[in-house]
């Protein structure tokens, strides 16, 4: 029961989260925001990320070395869109 708890709560956190940035896409918002308001989107991608990787994937239970492999590569995809947008602006 206690699990249930947990991906449920996973879950409306990613719908809410979804539900956010494709408000704010849509609103037209994102084209025309600020550095601050891209790095808060940023985050929010790290959270839903972080979320899948440790509650649905489980990750939360499987040796140190597999979750720190995988949010290691959460981190160099995020790092490396940043990188393409930071180079794209220039």
């Amino acid at each position: 029961m206690h699990e249930t708890r947990w991906l449920n709560a996973a879950w409306v956190l990613l719908l809410v989260a979804t539900g956010i940035t494709y408000v704010l896409g849509e609103m037209g918002l994102v084209s025309h925001a600020g550095g601050w308001f891209l790095a808060g989107l940023g985050v929010l991608t790290v959270i839903k990320g972080v979320v899948v990787i440790q509650v649905f994937l489980e990750m939360r239970h499987a040796p140190a070395l597999w979750r720190w492999l995988l949010l290691g590569w959460l981190a160099l995809v995020i790092a490396l869109v940043a990188l393409a947008y930071l180079l794209g602006r220039a």
